[in-house]
């Protein structure tokens, strides 16, 4: 799932404030900005070959018009839009990547939260509640996740009231001041008649003082809640909502199935997939909206991720469709906290292994810390054979040093989270050949992606597991005192506790250091001739 990172509406999550744009490639030590310092490591790699490296973005979709990420998109080389499977690989007409949430009849772009399937499946099971023995098999576990589900929904239905209770008040004052694009200023001048248009008044200039405009502060935080919390009452947490059979029409009991789905890999609701795409790879020294981290590769879009939860069903084909057709590295910037075919993935994940690819996930936006709270999908197989050691899991950080270096939202993992990189106001590509900024695990992890398909592009021997031990290897640790996470109780604690590495990934670093592990492959080659 796709998490929607608000601010300051009561009770939401408090997101840290814009930063500059671009700041994710900055230097701590000339710049003062906790970026990766990818300038540094573009003058390391200078006049060094590359070559391509594919990244599969498995998300929302990515849209395929976009000025900036056009050169980079992935061209299936073998296939032709003509109605065949040029390729026979049981994917007619993938040119630019493939979509699990389609087919002829449409596109999948709301979709149940998991909690809110297992409660659909347990009212086909359990029809008659209260006249069933309290030890039934399965009763009790039913039961204590229809309380979760029913306390989400009221929650979200709260929520949605006052935000449509917001929208109503601001209206007022809105339509009071009477201009087209008021301004700052126009709402300090205005005089609330009552306490409700005195108490919003106040919200929309301290929640507004970020923004660059009042209109977008308007559109992202009130509009983008209304919306928010309307998906959630409507798809998310609505048991009568499948829209499952009449848009995909796969056999959705059959886990075994893989062919299935559309060629359109764009799909509607693309935003979060094509800001995504562009963090990694978006063309550079262009003079548009932004550089992408890595400057040779090619991005191959997979939809499997709606506005609800990802199925374990389609995340595992998308691994599979990705692995299959060349990716070195794959972004997952979704997560969710049930997964009922869960060895089902874990499979896909060893078939990842086993081909040297490269996974990168986000680690969610719940503050939660995932030592001791479950998020889908991880690295550790539900069989008990392990783990998958090709697997780099990233929190989200914020620009500066100090108190809020760890974004706020971001889930932490002393054991858990192997990393930490720039999530916080991160400015890049969205439809219509658009920018914007968003913040996210979501936008950490392909900035970590980035770097590794950077690597990988330059240092072609290196295997996905040493990638992922340079970039853990060459992290910039911060050892200073941060804000309290939630569960860790109200005293400062230390960032180098919230990650496996205590530090946050640098571009620069990683590649002198991949210059030099480099290096000894070669000397230990040569020595064995």
């Amino acid at each position: 799932m796709k998490k929607f990172i608000l601010t300051l509406l009561p009770g939401l999550c408090l997101a840290t404030a814009f930063a500059q744009q671009g700041w994710q490639h900055k230097d701590l030590a000339n710049d003062s900005l906790f970026g990766v310092s990818t300038q540094k490591a573009y003058e390391l790699l200078k006049g060094k070959k590359s070559r391509t490296v594919l990244v599969a973005v498995i998300d929302s979709g990515i849209d395929s018009t976009h000025t900036d990420l056009q050169p980079v998109l992935w061209q299936n080389p073998r296939e032709k839009k003509n109605g065949k499977d040029d390729d026979r690989n049981g994917y007619t007409d993938d040119t630019y990547g493939w979509s699990f949430l389609g087919s002829a009849n449409g596109n999948v772009q709301y979709d149940n939260s998991e909690l809110t399937r297992l409660i659909r499946e347990g009212q086909k099971r359990f029809p008659n509640l209260d006249n069933l023995p309290a030890d039934t098999n399965g009763l009790a576990l039913y039961k204590a996740r229809r309380r979760e589900w029913q306390i989400r929904l009221v929650k979200a239905k709260q929520q949605l009231r006052g935000v449509t209770h917001a929208r109503k008040v601001i209206d007022s004052i809105l339509l009071t001041i009477g201009k087209p694009e008021p301004t700052r200023e126009d709402i300090l001048a205005f005089q609330p008649a009552t306490m409700d248009l005195a108490s919003m008044r106040t919200m929309i200039l301290q929640g507004s003082k970020e923004y660059p405009s009042l209109s977008a502060y308007l559109d992202k935080e009130i509009k983008g809640a209304f919306e928010h919390f309307t998906a959630e009452v409507d798809y998310l947490l609505n048991p009568d909502y499948d829209p499952r059979a009449s848009l995909v029409g796969d056999n959705y009991a059959d886990v075994s199935e893989t062919r299935y789905g559309t060629a359109d890999a764009m799909g509607p609701g693309s935003s979060h997939g094509t800001h995504v795409a562009g963090i990694i790879g978006a063309v550079r020294n262009n003079n548009l909206g932004l550089d992408g981290v890595a400057d040779n590769v090619r991005i191959m879009s997979v939809r499997a991720v709606p506005d609800g939860d990802e199925r374990d069903k389609d995340v595992a084909s998308a691994i599979r469709y990705a692995v299959d057709n060349g990716a070195q590295v794959i972004n997952m910037s979704f997560g969710k906290h049930y997964s009922p075919n869960k060895s089902l993935v874990d499979e896909a994940v060893k078939y990842a292994m086993k081909k040297d690819v490269l996974l990168v996930h986000a680690a969610g936006n719940d503050a939660l810390n995932l030592d001791q709270e479950e998020n889908y999908p991880n690295r550790i197989y539900a069989d008990g054979s392990g783990k998958a050691e090709a697997w780099l899991e990233v929190g989200a950080s914020g620009p500066k040093p100090g108190d809020h270096l760890p974004a706020g939202f971001s889930n932490y993992g002393r054991h858990t989270v192997d990393v930490f990189a720039p999530g916080v106001g991160i400015w890049s590509s969205v439809p219509g050949s658009n920018y914007a900024n968003m913040d996210g695990t979501s936008m950490a992890a392909p900035v970590v992606a980035g770097i590794a398909a950077l690597i990988r592009s330059y240092f072609p021997r290196l295997s996905a597991v040493e990638v992922k031990e340079i970039i853990m290897e060459s992290v910039v640790k911060y050892d200073g005192l941060v804000m309290p996470r939630n569960g860790s109780g109200p005293q400062k604690i230390s960032f180098s506790e919230l990650s496996i590495t205590g530090g946050v990934v640098n571009a620069g670093r990683a590649i002198e250091l991949a210059i030099s592990r480099s290096a000894k492959h070669k000397n230990a080659v040569s020595q064995t001739r």
